[in-house]
Parts: C-alpha cells; structure tokens; sequence
C-alpha cells in the first residue's frame, strides 16, 4: 500500500514537475520574445541604439497627414541649432543632429469626439546629420522603423509600405531633396 502511494506520490510529482516546465517555458518564450527595439539596425545604415532616449526629447511640432498624427521631436543640439535659427538663417545643422517623428494611427477622442488622438503606434521615422557617414545623401542619414501593435515589436521600413522605404540609411533622401535649401529639413520649429 505505501508503496502504491510513494508511486501514485512519484507520477504526481513528474507531471506537476512537467506542467511547472510548460508554464516556466510559455512565461520564458514571452520573455525572451519582449523586443529589445535598441538591437534594430536598417541595412546598410542606422540602428534604433542611435536614437535611445527619444521618447523624451523636445517636441518641435506636430503634424497629421491623412489617418496619421505624428510628433516631430529633436536631441538638444537639433533644439539648439532651431533656436540659433537654424535652417531659416541659410547654415546647415550640426553634425549630431537628430530627429525623431512618431507616427500614431488617429482615433476619435471618446470624450471630445470632435477631437482625433494618438492611437496605436503605426512607426518611427529617425533623421541624424553626421555629414561624414552620409556625404552622398546631404548629410543626412534616415531610418523607418514599423511598429507592430500585436507583437508590440519594431521592424525596419521596406519597399512594400507607403511610402516606400529604401530599406537603408537612404530611405528619406528623396523626399528630402525638395527642401534642400533648408538642409534638407521639413519641420519648422513651433512657436512657443
């Protein structure tokens, strides 16, 4: 009888033993599947690790285009050069330069139904001035990053989205030579 016990003890054992692994594995894969969006890097050019600390720069100004609202945010050194009169004053930005524009889908403000907000995330857009990494495209380098609001991951931009991405540190120059004379820059800084 005690050894029936010991037995039936042992078969329990094993499959909480075995249900513990599945729960450890399942809670584990989410952990290891939690993105590190620092570890991105568009081929051929800038990765996310470039930009950390983004979410918490100045914001320049906001803009809405079609179903997006974006806010166009820039490091201290790109707030500095604005505030020095930067692009309106004909010289170029600094080498170090960065802006960042998040994209969110707009939605209807439940409480203020008039008003449209942030949404899900839709991308990241990154723009750095380093004029020796990107002689070729005014000095500029871009990046897209596509954010997922399932998998609440980033992935880099590609020929399929719109507008299409060149997949490279490149992707934004074409759009940007029709500001060339403002270094390449569209956004003004907003008045404060």
């Amino acid at each position: 009888m005690l050894k029936k016990r010991f037995t039936a003890f042992r078969g329990l054992r094993a499959a909480f033993v075995a249900a513990l692994g599945l729960v450890l594995a399942v809670l584990g894969g989410r952990a290891l599947a939690q993105q590190d969006k620092y570890t991105l890097r568009v081929p051929g050019g800038l990765a996310f690790s470039e930009f950390r600390g983004y979410e918490s720069w100045q914001v320049v100004a906001i803009s809405h285009s079609g179903d997006l609202l974006a806010a166009i945010l820039a490091n201290p050194m790109m707030i500095d050069a604005y505030q020095a009169g930067i692009p309106g004053n004909g010289k170029p930005f600094p080498n170090g330069a960065k802006m960042a524009k998040i994209h969110w889908n707009a939605k209807k403000n439940e409480y203020f139904p008039d008003a449209s907000v942030p949404g899900t995330q839709h991308d990241v857009d990154f723009m750095v001035k380093d004029s020796n990494r990107f002689a070729d495209s005014g000095g500029w380098g871009y990046a897209v990053f596509n954010y997922d609001a399932v998998s609440k991951t980033f992935s880099p931009g590609t020929e399929a989205n719109k507008p299409p991405q060149g997949n490279d540190a490149k992707c934004g120059h074409a759009c940007h030579t029709t500001v060339k004379a403002r270094d390449y820059v569209f956004t003004e800084y907003g008045m404060r």
